[in-house]
């Protein structure tokens, strides 16, 4: 096989997918990293740059940035800060891909200017298409932007009809799989005393807090609906989640004629990771592999939308269109920090969603301008109300 080169900028490389993309990086030499933007953990950052060597950096802030610089003045490396910065990053000259892995809705901006200066998109970050589908996408289209999933569900979705849409087949359904979470089989009263240690312990994926305590309450799910949504072109009811606790079908698509093709791997996210890095080539990685003799049965069952309602709210946002979703998006990130310093049990994150959704305006014309407005708007009533 030809040896592969890509170069690639990552904006989140001190987050769970930026840390798992640059273990891809070591993993494949041909792997270069010209530009990495993260928070504020900027120890590990540093170690970052002395690893990679990137052209720059950027952090989150102009403070932190100064710290950076006196602790890596030995490299030379430039140092931004702030979202100017996270959009160089973003835009960096020398990269053909990049890896939108920040967690929010900072991460909507620096996508668009990515695909206006023609860069490849390996999409980690949620809200880009929860919230901005409807301008993502046609923007991508018209710049002649591949933007490739690295959420395991949906690259197995993109995996599952590679060749298919170009010989004019037509699909029936995309089957988007869940694990279940760890509370999986309890009822709405148990999870009303759930903690965040049990919310945290996912049975199956590593993943940073905010998207495992979304997987628990399948709230997780329903932005991924919103995702394939735009990410395949197909409507809500072409989309159905079946709940698959081993976590082996990563997704499936089943066709006109019934047949369904899928894509199965262990759970390990530098598989999707890779996948997006190197389409449409792929190459060995040090992973497990699936052992068919030892893995045991699969099981598929519906999901308990009546225990999670968090997932109904979701698809009310996605159903109603305009800035709904942007409402749930920024409702719920709030509500996770709620929960995660103990303000509010499980189910209050369900109810706070509820709530931002009556309480806050709906536009069902929303621009870019207009979707971060709405996210304004809710984090302004959120601050009113819980002291956020």
């Amino acid at each position: 096989m030809k040896e592969f080169e890509m170069k690639i900028s990552i904006i989140g490389s001190t987050g769970s997918i930026g840390t798992q993309t640059l273990d891809v990086a070591r993993n494949i030499p041909g792997i270069e990293v010209v530009a990495l933007a993260a928070g504020r953990n900027i120890e590990l950052l540093e170690e970052q740059m002395r690893e990679f060597s990137p052209s720059f950096v950027s952090v989150e802030n102009e403070e932190l940035a100064e710290s950076l610089r006196v602790k890596t003045a030995d490299l030379g490396i430039p140092v931004l800060s702030g979202e100017e910065g996270l959009i160089e990053v973003a835009c960096a000259e020398d990269a053909q891909c990049v890896v939108t892995a920040v967690v929010g809705m900072m991460g909507i901006r620096p996508t668009i200017a990515a695909i206006k200066a023609k860069k490849t998109i390996a999409l980690a970050n949620k809200e880009t298409l929860v919230c901005a589908g409807h301008i993502i996408m046609p923007l991508a289209k018209e710049c002649g932007v591949d933007i490739l999933p690295v959420d395991s569900e949906h690259s197995a979705i993109f995996q599952s009809l590679n060749g298919e849409k170009e010989n004019g087949n037509k699909i029936d359904k995309i089957i988007l799989t869940a694990s279940g979470g760890p509370f999986r089989g309890k009822t709405y009263e148990e999870l009303e005393d759930m903690k965040a240690k049990d919310a945290l312990n996912h049975p199956n994926w590593s993943m940073g807090q905010k998207v495992t305590i979304d997987s628990a309450g399948l709230i997780n799910k329903g932005l991924e609906v919103m995702e394939a949504r735009w990410l395949f072109d197909v409507s809500l009811d072409d989309i159905q989640v079946v709940v698959h606790p081993q976590s082996i079908v990563h997704s499936a698509v089943q066709y006109v004629d019934g047949a369904v093709i899928a894509q199965l791997g262990v759970p390990d996210m530098r598989l999707p990771i890779q996948y997006a890095l190197t389409y449409p080539r792929r190459y060995p990685m040090n992973v497990g592999k699936l052992d068919f003799y030892t893995m045991g049965s699969l099981t598929f069952e519906a999901p308990d939308v009546d225990t999670f309602r968090g997932f109904k709210l979701a698809m009310d946002s996605a159903g109603k269109g305009g800035n709904a979703p942007t409402i749930f998006n920024a409702a719920n990130e709030n509500a996770v920090k709620l929960f995660l310093r103990g303000d509010i049990g499980f189910n209050g994150i369900g109810r706070v969603i509820e709530e931002c959704m009556e309480k806050c305006s709906f536009d069902p014309e929303a621009d870019t301008q207009r979707v971060l407005d709405t996210q304004r708007e809710v984090n302004e009533y959120m601050e009113g109300r819980f002291k956020l």
